[in-house]
């Protein structure tokens, strides 16, 4: 089976076989030659953004500079066992340029052992490596005409994947053609295939020999718990083989027994969600293709299933655990605190456990038994402080999406979906009710041919509202329409669709598999003369098509069951991306019926070539094998593909309870409508002629990875995420641009050159400080700026991506800020200092800077730009901060509905939804996908998950930092009681209970904007930091400390110490009570003092500084000072100043201090950088989200998973 065919005539033989047209390249030229090659150096970091390792010298066309060339080279190439001499493998029938290679041992004998292996490091090695795999493979089994077609094919299939025209998915990087090109071999993984001689089921005895192609399966499981493949314990197993790999799969479990369902052995099933947490917490220790990333896996559940509710409920009440753990942490935390403090506080050493004596400690043990803390922990907290323990740290949770809180839960690692048939779909619109069955009744009623009686019924309705409201809280489940799915199944005969793949784009049988390639869409318009490249389009269709049926014959599974059916039915997944870019380039807004024409017409002519191409295989190497038996079903489908092309009327479609959208001849451009129409033509006359070699051929899949390989900045149907890019230069630093449709729609607009630019320079900036008018160049200079300081500046600008950080003093340099512009040293170190303001630039002043170096990120507002043409640079969230349009979330249902009726499977997309989106909204888009035609659905609201950082905090900073609320409460309590004993008018009595109340019970508050100062020095080497604030008549009201010194609880106790001084400072205790008591104490730290005010020259501990410090500055204290205040005139010629680096150096009036930032603080400051590189990251369009790999935040929604601009990273499958 499967050999090479030939035809014998009565004067000659003719051999059968595909004939390759060469459209991007020329016979007897390298198809490499063509392009720009430009070498780059790459590093491969970890998320702590230490270097895990870099590879130098890469070479790749110069259209990978950037990101497409750090992602290809850190996920694709091939870092180890590529041997340094190679020889070729003689064998009969393959031509010299096609045979496959192996190591040459005896010429690697002659280097050195360490030299003798390595990767790849050019892009000719690797595109040669897919490409000449695969025309070994299809030369070898009879797919091409004639050698001369074998390598127009190779050389075809090395531009494409070298222009970025195209991509397979990432498994094929991952594993084609490392035996074919390197001779790599390694020890079996219990894969199997099937023969393409003799059709037989065979194992692998070579883990590469037959690689693993395919990116998506789907896996059936039975309600055996072992003792098999199917069964629940084996399907881990299966897992398992394809995450290492790097693909991903899902299953449908509805097999699986309800919970107290009888078992046949007697007691009752502990139901389906005790093994779906076992196969989550199994995904989530995997880690996906050998990298960081989590396991792709999608958990399907049918909605009459006993424990749908549950099911449904699952994720959302375990991210409300994630919520209660890190409440509960920090409640513990802080508790545990208070405790330890009320009793070392305590004066008295016997007395300090009893809560009789000891108020502070009983008032914190009722304070923890109110906010639920457990006794028994209480009790701990106490043992422990008698042991001596004066402080206890716990483990304090966050919402990190990579933190303790989300890996502790369940049900973290899987898409999941319900699968909703027609039926009920009418039980909601007429108010029904809907059946639960337990599986055994189901199977019963089957073989005894009667209806099944439900365990339970409940309203269709209420069970409507509960799947859009756990998708409103947490973005699971997705819905996948049973009925729509199956009535365009064309392989009815080989059972029923039930589940898809991770990402929703594959469905079919289960135990089959599918391997994805996408194209990309921007690289077939012509910008010159605004036309798509019809031709160039089909032909990348015809070699992709044939590509992909190659890959299922070379191909190795992880069972055999897998590997039966996917040779037996030969489903492929060719898809696209880019048709938000490209829409944009062509002027026309994502929401609009011209956007679904085209849509619909280059996915119908996409889909009606594969077919076309699946029809022209079968006549030579004949029909999938199933393909009779499902034959009528298969022609009813491509009839009412072709139909839709046609946009026939609803009653002349098929078998179609739900009709699909046609496409409007009216709004489509007529060439790609004549195109779309023709494609169906001939694959519906072909097939009914030959039959089709593929059951399926089309998917929308995600585009993740290999989106960014390929240069485009849209995924699948997706439409713009961002108006403005940040790109990655290969030399090092980074550009901005816009977005590369804004300016071609712009001038297909009909806008002219110098209006282009204008806009274009609001959105992005001008990227140059030179005629900005509230920065202006002679005001810089005025203040210390040469032309040379500015000069450098601007070449900084396009490193970073606000003003401020600019001109941040590491930038500028030590002897610019400390010197010319008048710096102290501690300045010049804080890396958050802000120059501008320092030199007098007001916050209006910078803000319009701003927008006019770096841009507004939104074309809204733009001068000129017309109110009708908002509509086309639309995108899927609002761009910028100031930004307030975006996409309607009806307009993603519709373009999804555009593309459905011509993708054999469907299409992994997201609905983005704003957080101020509701319930309804989301049952809403689920009807509106339901009635569209839409196999699938899956829903975002902004911020509903709980690692999802807010654009916009709840509340301000400053309020946060305020700790009086309680008390506060107290006070006005204690004055409504005062007011009721007093017998006097409530009027009368309300200002006398409040003078009385303020003065036994409450202190005067800080104003939230009050004066500061912050002084530090060093103790005996230990570096503290005392910052005070102050009243508005200039008396001391609060004090902050802050240490170097190591070890949490001496921090906590030095800030508790803080806090105690603070609050009798604000209740009125004098200054001079503290300064008597704690002056001249004795205890380690100690010794000279350097820095401070500079009059406190040795301290006998870091209290007897603290309160020298306050005495001189708020008591007049000068006797407790060991340097007059004389001594400190900086015309003095007697000025004893001490520093870390020795005596201080005068010039002037001017002085410099070496000072460096605490220890403590950077904590404080990595989380304050943290937070803002996340708000930075939501503004341009990013999701605020961290990448695991890398920990850029560049990350994206990608279909139903997240993508990292940065790195190529995805949580996803392809």
């Amino acid at each position: 089976m499967q050999t090479k065919v030939e035809l014998s005539g009565a004067d000659s033989e003719v051999e059968r076989g595909l004939v390759i047209e060469r459209r991007f390249t020329s016979l007897g030229d390298d198809p490499f030659d063509s392009f720009d090659w430009i070498e780059m150096d790459v590093e491969i970091r970890n998320p702590d953004g230490s270097m895990a390792d870099s590879i130098t010298g890469v070479k790749l066309p110069s259209g990978f500079s950037g990101v497409p060339g750090k992602v290809c080279a850190q996920k694709y190439l091939r870092k180890a066992g590529v041997p340094k001499f190679l020889r070729n493998v003689p064998e009969e029938g393959v031509p010299v340029w096609l045979q496959r290679s192996e190591p040459d041992h005896e010429r690697l004998q002659t280097i050195d052992a360490a030299e003798r292996m390595g990767g790849e490091t050019d892009g000719r090695q690797l595109f040669r490596r897919l490409a000449g795999t695969w025309a070994y493979w299809g030369w070898k089994y009879g797919y091409f005409a004639s050698e001369a077609d074998a390598r127009a094919y190779f050389d075809e299939m090395c531009y494409l994947i070298a222009s970025q025209r195209s991509a397979p998915n990432s498994p094929q990087w991952f594993n084609t053609g490392l035996h074919w090109a390197y001779g790599i071999e390694g020890p079996a993984q219990g894969h199997s295939y099937v023969d393409p001689s003799t059709g037989e089921l065979e194992y692998s005895t070579n883990a590469y020999e037959h690689p693993q192609p395919h990116a998506c399966f789907i896996q059936s499981v039975s309600d055996s718990l072992v003792g098999g493949s199917d069964s629940i314990m084996g399907l881990w197993n299966r897992e398992a083989l394809l995450f290492k790999y790097g693909s991903g799969t899902g299953s449908n479990f509805s097999n699986i027994r309800g919970v107290g369902e009888p078992l046949s052995g007697g007691g009752t099933s502990s139901g389906l969600l005790s093994f779906l947490k076992i196969g989550d917490r199994a995904a989530g220790a995997i880690k996906s293709g050998g990298t960081t990333r989590r396991a792709a896996k999608m958990v399907t559940l049918d909605l009459d299933h006993p424990d749908i509710e549950e099911y449904i409920d699952w994720k959302s009440t375990e991210e409300e655990k994630v919520s209660a753990l890190v409440i509960g942490s920090n409640i513990l935390q802080n508790h545990a605190n208070k405790l330890m403090n009320a009793i070392w506080e305590h004066d008295d050493d016997e007395g300090r456990f009893n809560q009789s004596t000891n108020l502070g400690l009983r008032r914190a043990i009722v304070g923890a038994i109110k906010e639920h803390v457990p006794q028994p922990h209480i009790q701990r907290i106490l043992d422990l402080a008698k042991q001596g323990w004066r402080g206890v740290d716990f483990d304090v949770l966050d919402t990190d999406w990579q933190g303790e809180a989300y890996l502790t839960v369940s049900g973290q690692n899987s898409n999941n979906s319900v699968r909703v048939p027609n039926k009920f779909m009418d039980a909601v619109s007429e108010g029904g009710e809907w059946g639960l069955y337990w599986r055994t009744e189901l199977e019963k009623a089957e073989v005894e041919g009667r209806e099944a009686e439900p365990c339970r019924t409940m309203g269709a309705q209420g069970l409507w509202d509960k799947i859009a409201y756990t998708a409103w809280a947490c973005a699971d489940p997705g819905v996948q329409f049973d009925t729509t799915i199956n009535e365009w199944h064309t392989c009815p005969e080989g059972g029923r669709i039930n589940g898809s793949n991770p990402c929703s784009e594959y469905m079919f049988l289960d135990d089959t598999a599918c391997n994805l390639a996408s194209i990309n869409l921007l690289h077939y318009y012509d910008l010159s003369t605004q036309t798509f490249q019809i031709e160039d389009f089909r032909h990348s269709v015809r070699l992709w098509t044939a590509t992909l049926e190659i890959s299922v014959l070379m191909a190795q599974f992880p069972s055999e069951e897998i590997a039966r059916k996917s040779y037996d039915y030969r489903t492929l997944g060719l898809g696209y991306c880019n048709i938000g870019s490209l829409l944009m380039h062509m002027g026309i807004p994502y929401d609009d019926a011209r956007a679904y024409s085209i849509c619909g017409a280059i996915t119908s002519m996409m889909c009606g070539e594969t077919y076309a191409t699946s029809a022209e295989m079968a006549s030579i190497l004949g029909a999938f094998d199933d393909y009779e038996r499902n034959a009528d079903h298969m022609l009813r489908v491509m009839r009412n593909h072709r139909r839709a092309a046609y946009d026939s009327p609803v009653d002349e479609y098929e078998g179609l309870t739900v009709p699909p959208m046609g496409i409007n001849s009216k709004k489509c451009p007529k060439d790609l409508l004549d195109a779309a129409r023709d494609s169906w033509d001939r694959a519906v006359r072909e097939g009914e002629q030959h039959g089709y070699r593929n059951a399926q051929t089309t998917v929308i899949a995600p585009t993740g990875t290999i989106g960014l390989v390929m240069g485009a900045d849209t995924t699948g149907v997706e439409p713009q995420f961002s108006l403005v890019q940040f790109k990655t230069l290969a030399g090092g630093g980074s550009l901005r641009i816009v977005n590369k449709g804004v300016p071609s729609a712009l001038h297909r607009l009909g806008y002219s050159d110098s209006e282009c630019k204008t806009i274009e320079e609001y959105i992005i900036g001008t990227g140059r400080l030179s005629g900005c008018p509230s920065l202006p160049l002679d005001r810089l200079m005025e203040v210390g700026f040469s032309s040379k300081d500015i000069a450098g500046v601007e070449e900084k600008l396009g490193d970073v991506f606000d003003l401020r950080s600019a001109f941040a003093p590491s930038l500028l340099g030590e002897s610019l800020c400390t010197g010319t512009l008048g710096m102290t040293v501690e300045q010049y170190e804080d890396p958050f200092f802000d120059t501008l303001n320092f030199l007098g630039f007001g916050a209006d002043e910078i803000r319009a800077s701003q927008d006019h170096v770096f841009g507004n990120l939104t074309i809204e507002g733009a001068p000129g730009l017309k109110e009708e043409h908002l509509a086309v640079f639309d995108c899927a969230t609002p761009c910028g901060a100031k930004g307030t349009r975006a996409i309607a979330w009806p307009a993603h249902v519709k373009m999804m509905a555009a593309a459905q009726p011509f993708i054999s499977g469907a299409i992994s997309k997201t609905i983005n939804m704003p957080s101020k989106s509701t319930v309804s909204d989301v049952r809403e888009a689920y009807n509106l996908s339901h009635s569209t035609m839409n196999k699938a659905c899956a829903v975002y609201r902004d911020c509903s998950k709980l690692s999802q950082p807010l654009m916009n905090q709840l509340v301000d900073d400053t309020d946060l930092s305020e700790d009086v609320s309680e008390e506060e409460l107290i006070v006005e309590k204690m004055v409504q009681e005062a007011v009721k004993v007093m017998p006097i008018p409530e009027v009368e009595a309300k200002p006398l209970a409040e003078s009385f109340v303020d003065f036994i019970a409450t202190r005067r508050p800080l104003p939230n904007k009050k004066a500061a100062t912050s002084t530090k020095a060093r103790i005996g080497g230990h570096s503290v930091r005392l910052i005070t604030g102050e009243y508005p008549d200039g008396k001391l009201g609060e004090i902050l400390l802050v240490t170097s010194k190591e070890g949490a609880a001496w921090r906590a106790m030095l800030n508790q110490f803080a806090i105690a001084v603070s609050i009798g400072l604000q209740h009125g205790v004098p200054l001079e009570a503290f300064i008597k008591v704690f002056t001249f104490q004795k205890f380690e730290p100690s010794g000279m003092v350097e820095g401070g005010s500079g009059r406190v020259k040795m301290a006998s501990s870091l209290v007897d500084w603290i309160f020298r410090e306050l005495a001189i500055e708020y008591a007049g204290r000068d006797d407790l000072a060991h340097v007059a205040v004389e001594d400190l005139n900086q015309f003095s010629i007697s000025k004893p100043e001490i520093t870390e680096m020795g005596v201080m150096r005068t010039e002037g009036e001017r002085r410099e201090v070496q000072m460096t930032l605490d220890a403590a603080v950077a904590p404080l400051q990595e989380r304050d950088a943290e937070a803002r590189a996340r708000q930075v990251a939501i503004e341009r369009g990013f999701t605020g989200d961290i990448c695991d790999d890398c920990g850029s935040s560049q990350m994206v929604r990608n279909g139903t998973c997240l993508k990292c601009n940065a790195c190529g990273s995805t949580t996803g499958c392809s």
